[in-house]
């Protein structure tokens, strides 16, 4: 392998710990907190997971520990779509097991959760490991999008844990891998198989957060590698002053990304998808703001502009949500009788005919790229995926229609971009590389300690990792009830944008300003060595909620 210098001076990286687990483990003791119970269907939840609901949640301080010191075989898997910080996590857990005992074995299983029941694996050595820190990407063990959800498939996993003496395996992922990890760990307790199952919260979407997790790793590399180029946009933009550039940022539940990079650029117009379905706005709506700004714009002769779009955008909008969730139902619950349809027009009429009227219409009304994109293959839970739709590009064509439905004399040319892939394997920063490395050696702690079920968690992250808090949260105290494939299931309930909090509050203050005039900021790069106020800082949105 060819290295680049920076990937030769980021191997020399030491990531920074939180003070606590700067200390010999020998001296770490666990602290239990108060009993938890799951955000919501409290009965339902405790009666699927009732080894492993009501736990409490712990921190680490300290004192004597009562951690087991024979040695230990841990198993790990990278879950879902990659986060910058991966990597770390996992040398991370390397260096706390073997600061330990050195006797302590890590197994790194293959292509995510298809790796645990295939028993595809690696023994981590400090040679191969040492290839991989503070660098992008999942290439360590690779990846994969298995879901880990029936008694045979619990079966191979307990069956290859018993062939390899596993104490414990580490679940790298967001929100559905994590909800993998609690079935899992409640598997394994009803059948006192002891194996331990620990989360470690990983999306760049930003949308696996609580109170005691403040952000999901990868989130602040993946803001600021799309901020970098969203602002050379922005200079390109004010440069050449004649083209509108339609953003479309990753993001498919929550609006976050889209919130952050707004506030790291300071764009013309930032749609965030939790407001339009707040205020039930339909898609004219959103169509005749953006035409607003751009007249305005246009009117001091400043024919340009950025505008940001959240992935997930089409899905707030109330009545084109309703029609994706018919849709999902309609093909989920029909499966068969559409996949046996070989035309489209009997793909659209198969559709129409058994939509409600309602729903018949907006479909109707769509362009027939967007009806086609509506209709592809579905993601692994059933939903319709949202990144294939261009949404973008609807938005600059309808815009372009109602300017010109207006008579409006604005120059209106457009061009539009999806920034996705580009930002979950960057490098990442120095705040993902040192809070990734401390989830990771702090979920050894959490295994040594006897604890399953639990979520890794550091918090108090926007003072610095000098004071960063290390600890754990029972994975179930984030569960609720939500629809898959035509049933209810148990998931780990994913955070939207809060409108009233700080970061939506301070760009709902700005945005008109930001619209009317010029203001764009350049982030640049990320940066990695340098003042400390520079490259360690953290993203706006965790900056403005926690009062820095």
């Amino acid at each position: 392998m060819n290295y680049s210098p920076l990937q030769k001076a980021r191997y020399e990286y030491q990531p920074k710990l939180p003070l606590i687990l700067q200390n010999d483990i020998n001296d770490i003791e666990v602290c239990f907190g108060e009993s938890t119970q799951s955000v919501a269907d409290q009965e339902k939840i405790k009666e699927m997971f009732p080894n492993t609901y009501g736990m409490k949640t712990i921190s680490f301080k300290k004192g004597s520990s009562k951690a087991k010191k024979d040695s230990q075989v841990v198993g790990v898997i990278l879950s879902g779509g990659q986060a910058p910080g991966g990597h770390n996590v996992i040398t991370g857990l390397y260096d706390a097991l073997k600061r330990s005992n050195k006797d302590n074995v890590l197994l790194g299983f293959k292509g995510g959760p298809s790796g645990l029941l295939e028993d595809d694996y690696i023994e981590f050595t400090d040679e191969f490991i040492n290839e991989y820190r503070n660098t992008g990407g999942f290439d360590i063990i690779g990846s994969g999008r298995t879901k880990l959800e029936t008694v045979e498939q619990f079966k191979v996993v307990s069956e290859v844990a018993k062939k390899h003496n596993l104490n414990a395996i580490v679940i790298i992922g967001g929100d559905d891998s994590n909800t993998n990890a609690a079935v899992l760990a409640e598997y394994m307790a009803a059948t006192n198989a002891g194996v331990q199952v620990i989360g470690c919260p990983k999306t760049i979407d930003g949308d696996l957060k609580n109170d005691v997790i403040e952000v999901s790793f990868g989130f602040d590399t993946a803001c600021k590698t799309y901020s970098e180029l969203i602002g050379n946009i922005e200079r390109d933009a004010n440069s050449a002053k004649k083209y509108w550039h339609f953003i479309k940022v990753m993001g498919r539940s929550a609006s976050h990304i889209a919130l952050e990079c707004a506030l790291e650029c300071q764009p013309n117009i930032c749609l965030v998808g939790e407001e339009v379905e707040a205020k039930n706005m339909a898609m004219m709506d959103i169509v005749n703001y953006i035409a607003d700004v751009v007249e305005t714009r246009s009117a001091k002769g400043d024919n340009y502009g950025v505008a940001i779009v959240p992935e997930g955008l089409i899905e707030f909008i109330p009545e084109v949500k309703v029609l994706i969730a018919e849709i999902n139902e309609l093909l989920a619950v029909h499966e068969k009788d559409y996949a046996v349809l070989g035309s489209w027009d009997d793909q659209y009429n198969f559709v129409i005919s058994n939509l409600t009227s309602k729903s018949a219409n907006v479909f109707k009304n769509l362009p027939l790229d967007i009806q086609h994109q509506l209709l592809m293959d579905r993601d692994p839970h059933g939903n319709v995926q949202v990144s294939r739709i261009e949404t973008e590009k609807l938005l600059i064509t309808m815009v372009a229609k109602e300017l010109k439905n207006r008579g409006s004399k604005a120059k209106f040319n457009a061009l539009n971009h999806f920034f996705g892939y580009e930002g979950r394997c960057a490098f990442p920063s120095n705040f993902d590389a040192d809070y990734c490395y401390s989830l990771g050696y702090n979920a050894f702690l959490l295994i040594s300690n006897g604890l399953t079920g639990y979520m890794s968690t550091v918090t108090n992250l926007s003072a610095g990792p000098q004071n960063w808090e290390a600890g754990g949260i029972p994975i179930t105290k984030m569960m609720n009830l939500e629809r898959r494939h035509g049933e209810f299931k148990p998931v780990i309930r994913k955070a939207l944008v809060e409108l009233e909090g700080k970061p939506f509050k301070y760009f709902e203050a700005h945005r008109k300003e930001w619209a009317e005039n010029t203001l764009f900021t350049f982030p640049g790069a990320i940066q990695y060595y340098g003042p400390a106020e520079v490259c360690d800082i953290t993203t706006r949105t965790l900056a403005l909620e926690q009062g820095n």
